[in-house]
């Protein structure tokens, strides 16, 4: 795989991994809102169950914002190593 193609595809997971931390971020305010009206319902299943599943989630956002952290510096450093826009220039220039 070529340097443009391999940042390429870097990117690409980068954004994925933002995409899936804020489906993360939203599980977590659904879930908040479900707890917040069961107070006044009282379901006790919703009482039992939901806490541990914010937990999970919450844990989830945490492992996947750190991933996200370490494979953008990656990108990044892949990306200033590589002189990825001189290039794409030089392949521009070539076509």
């Amino acid at each position: 795989m070529d340097k443009i193609k391999k940042f390429g595809l870097m990117e690409k997971i980068v954004h994925e991994l933002e995409d899936l931390k804020n489906s993360q971020q939203a599980i977590i305010q659904k879930l908040t809102k479900i707890e917040v009206d069961n107070i006044d319902l009282g379901d006790k299943r919703l009482e039992k169950d939901l806490p541990d599943m914010h937990q999970r989630v919450s844990d989830n956002l945490d492992t996947i914002a750190g991933i996200l952290e370490d494979f953008a510096g990656k990108t990044d450093q892949f990306n200033s190593q590589n002189n990825i826009s001189a290039l794409k220039e030089q392949e521009a220039l070539g076509k």
